[in-house]
C-alpha cells in the first residue's frame, strides 16, 4: 500500500482546505495510506477539521515564520522517520519548505498541486524559486486549465509535468422546503429576490464591486436583498459601503458559517464578482443547490459556469454588466430556475468527487504509485 504524505498551511477552513476534505478520504478507500501533516500558525489549531477526515492520519506542526529554516529540517526527520513514498504539497509554504526537505530526506518523488494564481506569484523572486522548485517535483497538478497555462507561462513549470484536475464535489440534496426555511430564519421575504455571495472578505472577491452593483439592482427591485457569508479584514469596509449607499436594511453580514450551503439554498443567484480566482469551489457548492451563478469572467471560472446555461459570465469591474445579470435573475425567475437546474446536471456530469479522485490517482499511478 503506497504511504502519501500530504502538507499544506492552514488557517482556517477555504477552498483548498475543503477540497482535501473530500479527496484525502478518497484516496484512503482507493488503497493509499493517507498522512496530512497540517503546518498552523501559534494558537490557531485545525482540531475540528482534522477530526473529520475519516481514514487519514492527521499531525499538526507550527510553522512560525513565513520562511522558518528550522522547520525544514524538522520535516525531513518527520520523512524519514515515516518512510513515506511520496509527498504532496499544497500552496506556497508547503512547496518551499516540504519540496528542500524531501531532497534532503532522499525522498525523490514529489507532487505539488497549484491552488492559486495570486498576483504576488509574480514577483520576480517568486517566480524564480518557482522555477527551481519545478526542477524537483515529479509532477504538477492544477485545479483548472487557466491554473495550469499560468503555471508553465509564469512559474517556469515544464508543460510535460503539469495536468489539470478540476475540483470535484459530492452532490447533496437539501430538502425542498430549504428555501423558505432559510428565509424566515434569516428575516429575508418569502417572495423577495435575494442573492448572496460566499467569501472570505478580501479584494480578491470584488465584493465592493457587488455591492454598488445591488445598489443599482436596489433601486428598481423593491424587495430585493444581498447575503454575505464570510469574514475577513475588509467587514468594516465594505459595512461602510453599505451604509453609505444607504441599503443597510437590505444587506445582510452573517460572517463566518458552518451551513454556508444551506444558507445558499436561500439565494435566487450566487454572485461572485470576483477579481481572480484558482478555481471557486463556493461555485461548484452553489451548483450542488440548483443555485445560478454570476460570475466575473476571470480565471477558472469560465471553466467551472456554462455562459447562457448555468449561469453570467460578466468582465471584471464592470459594475453595470453585474447589476444587469443581477436584473434578469430577478425578473425572470423561471429562467433562474432553469440556470440552477442546468448547473446541478453539469456538477453531476463535469465536476463529481468521484471523477476528481480517480483522476488524481491516474496521476499517482503515472509515477508510479
Amino acid at each position: 500500500m503506497p504511504k502519501l504524505l500530504h502538507l499544506a498551511k492552514m488557517t482556517g477552513v477555504s477552498g483548498m482546505e475543503k477540497h482535501l476534505a473530500i479527496l484525502l478520504p478518497g484516496l484512503a478507500k482507493a488503497g493509499y495510506e493517507v498522512h496530512l501533516l497540517i503546518l498552523i500558525e501559534p494558537d490557531h489549531p485545525m482540531n475540528d477539521y482534522a477530526a473529520g477526515l475519516q481514514g487519514v492520519q492527521v499531525t499538526q506542526h507550527v510553522i512560525k515564520r513565513d520562511l522558518d529554516i528550522g522547520l525544514i529540517g524538522w520535516l525531513a526527520d518527520f520523512i524519514k522517520a515515516g518512510k513515506f513514498d511520496a509527498l504532496h504539497t499544497h500552496l506556497i509554504h508547503a512547496d518551499m519548505h516540504g519540496v528542500l526537505a524531501a531532497g534532503r530526506a532522499g525522498l525523490r518523488t514529489i507532487i505539488t498541486t497549484g491552488h492559486n494564481d495570486d498576483p504576488f506569484r509574480r514577483r520576480l523572486p517568486i517566480r524564480l524559486f518557482q522555477r527551481y522548485l519545478w526542477q524537483r517535483v515529479t509532477r504538477g497538478i492544477a485545479i483548472s486549465e487557466a491554473l495550469r497555462t499560468f503555471m508553465i507561462r509564469v512559474e517556469g513549470a515544464p508543460p510535460g509535468k503539469a495536468v489539470t484536475v478540476h475540483y470535484g464535489l459530492h452532490p447533496v440534496n437539501i430538502g425542498e422546503g430549504a428555501r423558505s426555511v432559510v428565509r424566515h430564519e434569516l428575516g429575508l421575504p418569502e417572495q423577495g429576490t435575494v442573492f448572496g455571495s460566499v467569501a472570505r472578505l478580501v479584494e480578491q472577491k470584488g465584493l465592493s464591486d457587488g455591492l454598488r452593483a445591488f445598489w443599482q439592482v436596489s433601486r428598481e427591485i423593491s424587495d430585493a436583498h444581498y447575503v454575505i457569508v464570510g469574514d475577513g479584514p475588509l467587514r468594516k469596509k465594505l459595512q461602510g459601503e453599505v451604509e453609505g449607499y444607504g441599503i443597510g436594511h437590505r444587506v445582510h453580514f452573517l460572517g463566518q458559517r458552518s451551513d454556508a450551503q444551506t444558507i445558499m439554498a436561500a439565494f435566487d443567484a450566487l454572485l461572485m464578482p470576483s477579481h481572480w480566482e484558482g478555481f471557486g469551489l463556493v461555485a461548484l457548492e452553489a451548483m450542488a443547490v440548483r443555485v445560478p451563478i454570476i460570475a466575473t469572467n476571470v480565471s477558472a471560472l469560465p471553466e467551472i459556469i456554462a455562459r447562457g446555461e448555468t449561469g453570467y459570465l460578466v468582465p471584471a469591474r464592470e459594475v453595470e454588466a453585474l447589476a444587469q445579470a443581477m436584473l434578469d435573475i430577478g425578473n425572470y425567475p423561471d429562467q433562474a430556475r432553469a440556470l440552477g437546474n442546468a448547473g446541478r446536471a453539469r456538477l453531476e456530469q463535469h465536476f463529481s468527487a468521484e471523477g476528481m479522485i480517480a483522476r488524481t490517482v491516474d496521476v499517482y499511478h503515472g509515477v508510479g504509485l
